[in-house]
């Protein structure tokens, strides 16, 4: 079985189905998505439809980010509504149908109790965004682990390699410090969707054109 980690999706479908074959995911391999499955991209819907399938058959480790967040106080605070269409949420509600009403009770009770604030092995933690470096995972702020910016900072008291995305590396090369890495290659910006393999550092991306490519992981000069 591998353990991969693919990046922020964003609603780009296509690129997630490409990604997936191009590594050859298979019903052994576990899968940590680290959030953002929504917003920005064509077809938020169907992403999430697939993440919901995956962790049904308990191969997935669905983490939250800050657009699920944005999603949900949407719901349930109708002034926060303008700030997450303009983040991109207006093209989540076009996937589902226009309104928050069309999105599906299943879709709603995956956002709202099937997500995990970040996930670990004895070797690496993952999570969404950040991490404080001398604070423990479960002690970490939301704001740290959903908002903040990934940055060139110090190990982890716990040891572990951090796996995160969230902030969007334009050059669609993931960015390995080697106590930190992060994989959101910029899917939605015309940029890639990337699938690591965690254990050799092999990577494979795809995009909404349909095309692929595979390296491994560099170590930032």
């Amino acid at each position: 079985m591998r353990l991969l980690a693919i990046g922020d999706i964003h609603g780009c479908y296509r690129s997630l189905q490409c990604v997936l074959k191009a590594a050859g995911v298979g019903d052994d391999d576990f899968v940590v998505t680290l959030g953002d499955y929504i917003d920005r991209g064509p077809d938020s819907a169907s992403v999430l439809a697939w993440a919901i399938e995956r962790a049904r058959a308990s191969k997935l480790a669905p983490l939250r980010g800050n657009h699920e967040q944005m999603m949900l106080t949407a719901r349930f605070d109708p002034t926060t509504m303008y700030d997450w269409l303009d983040w991109g949420g207006d093209a989540t509600l076009r996937s589902y149908g226009g309104t928050l009403d069309d999105v599906p009770a299943e879709h709603w009770e995956f956002l709202e109790q099937g997500l995990l604030d970040y996930f670990e092995t004895p070797s690496h933690f993952f999570v969404h965004a950040m991490a404080e470096p001398r604070v423990p995972l479960d002690r970490q702020t939301e704001t740290t682990l959903f908002w903040d910016k990934f940055r060139d900072h110090p190990p982890h008291q716990s040891g572990k390699i951090m796996i995160c995305g969230h902030t969007a590396q334009v050059s669609g090369l993931p960015r390995n410090i080697g106590h930190a890495v992060c994989i959101d290659t910029y899917a939605y910006g015309g940029g890639w969707l990337t699938c690591l393999e965690v254990a050799s550092g092999r990577y494979w991306q795809a995009n909404e054109h349909g095309e692929q490519r595979e390296s491994n992981l560099e170590r930032a000069a």
